[in-house]
């Protein structure tokens, strides 16, 4: 018999702090191909918020963007874990969604942000990664999460403010199990 059933001090949401992004880690995917534009915007945006983007490869250095505009990865999916980071960003970009679909540890850094309830954001073409790491895409979430946002790129204007207020919230609750499939389809 366990001397304390519930804990306030330990809980995520007795104490849910300024509901602000400040400090928050955030992961930007990057590879060849990219939609720079789109995603220095959200990068931007998140810095004003004061959160910390960090630029995300499958490899440290410079990628292309599709806009032919050099964009540096500080961090690679090997030694910076999806568990470090309280936030994800998709970039849209046919090319750098098929070059990041095409390295393992991408659907594995989707499905472990999704099974710990953290923010994603997949911008146009990268709802085909979130496809591929087993992820619920159709009827674009679950109901009540609010932490899966699917939007189209560039067309949707405030796709960085909605993703700052998802990621204010800091975890997903409604997001408790993952589904039986996910992370099961990228070659495992």
């Amino acid at each position: 018999e366990p001397e304390v059933s519930e804990s306030p001090a330990l809980s995520l949401t007795a104490r849910p702090g300024d509901a602000g992004v400040r400090t928050r880690q955030v992961a930007m995917l990057v590879a060849d191909g990219v939609d720079g534009e789109s995603l220095l915007a959200i990068h931007a945006a998140l810095m004003d918020a004061g959160a910390v983007p960090r630029l995300v490869g499958a490899r440290l250095g410079d990628y292309t963007a599709a806009n032919g505009e050099t964009i540096t990865a500080d961090a690679s999916m090997e030694n910076s874990p999806s568990v470090l980071f309280d936030g994800l960003v998709l970039p849209d970009g046919a090319a750098g969604v098929k070059a990041l679909g095409a390295d393992e540890h991408t659907a594995e850094f989707i499905a472990t942000q999704y099974r710990h309830g953290k923010t994603i954001l997949a911008l146009g073409a990268a709802s085909a990664l979130l496809t591929k790491a087993g992820l619920p895409t159709k009827g674009r979430r679950r109901e009540g999460d609010g932490g899966l946002l699917i939007l189209d790129g560039a067309k949707d204007a405030n796709a960085a403010e909605q993703f700052v207020a998802a990621l204010a919230k800091h975890r997903h609750p409604a997001r408790e199990t993952l589904p039986a499939h996910a992370g099961r389809s990228f070659g495992r």
